[in-house]
């Protein structure tokens, strides 16, 4: 199975807007965004074996991946819905 970044936009295309205005207008966002990156980009590099380290390690960050990107969902589906209204 081929490793891939779990980028936002690209796991929610539908809200590319959304992120970007986020991104540029809203500084929660953008340091939850910027955080969520890093710890991708990290685990990218532990499953390309370009870094070492634990087991547990890494699940741990996988697991704050998530909860950022659940985050971040969370904030996106909110503007979304506000800007429909």
């Amino acid at each position: 199975m081929p490793l891939e970044k779990h980028d936002l936009a690209q796991d929610f295309p539908e809200s590319k807007d959304a992120i970007h205005t986020l991104k540029t207008t809203d500084n929660h966002f953008a340091k939850l965004f910027e955080a969520y990156q890093d710890i991708d980009h990290e685990v990218y590099r532990i499953e390309q074996e370009v870094e070492t380290t634990s087991d547990e390690y890494l699940e741990e960050q996988k697991k704050k991946r998530m909860s950022l990107k659940d985050q971040l969902y969370g904030m996106i589906r909110d503007y979304e819905a506000s800007m429909a209204s």
